[in-house]
């Protein structure tokens, strides 16, 4: 059996092999919605369907996301650069996320980004704080695939930072 690693380097190089997808969480409250890009999301119920979303506690859209609150989970598609470098920066919550995007963006979900490959819209059904994270979990009311691709996925090069 091999010994521990003892070494961070390696570590977190062998913790940033644990492949992820790229997503846009979007939300709407009140009158105002956001964005951010994610990594850690991931199908965790068949019967209900239920997802996880992993989001750091220092994200102030977590003020939005309580139980009961919808969602929608953007999944990318391979070369989605545009949309990862648009939300990769980040956004207050009062300022515009979706300016020169396509979005369906109706009161009836929180925004849809038209160019993703497929979208989940979800309700915040629990929510657990996991060391610097908060793990949402989110019950899957509706979703479709939009473009016919494959899903982006993401290496880290170091699993303990972004």
């Amino acid at each position: 059996m091999p010994e521990p690693v003892e070494d961070q380097t390696e570590l977190a190089a062998a913790l940033g092999r644990i492949p992820s997808g790229l997503f846009i969480i979007t939300v709407r409250h009140e009158d105002q919605s956001t964005g951010m890009l994610a990594s850690w999301v991931q199908q965790c119920s068949f019967q209900p369907p239920l997802i996880t979303v992993a989001i750091n506690q220092q994200r102030a859209v977590l003020d939005w996301l309580r139980i009961g609150t919808q969602f929608t989970v953007n999944v990318l598609a391979e070369g989605s650069r545009q949309l990862v470098s648009h939300f990769g920066k980040g956004f207050e919550l009062n300022q515009p996320a979706f300016t020169g995007l396509e979005v369906h963006n109706d009161q009836s979900v929180p925004p849809i980004l038209l160019s993703s490959h497929a979208y989940l819209v979800c309700q915040v059904v629990e929510r657990v704080v996991t060391g610097d994270h908060v793990l949402l979990i989110g019950e899957v009311m509706a979703g479709r695939v939009l473009q016919s691709a494959h899903p982006a996925v993401h290496i880290r090069k170091s699993g303990l930072k972004y």
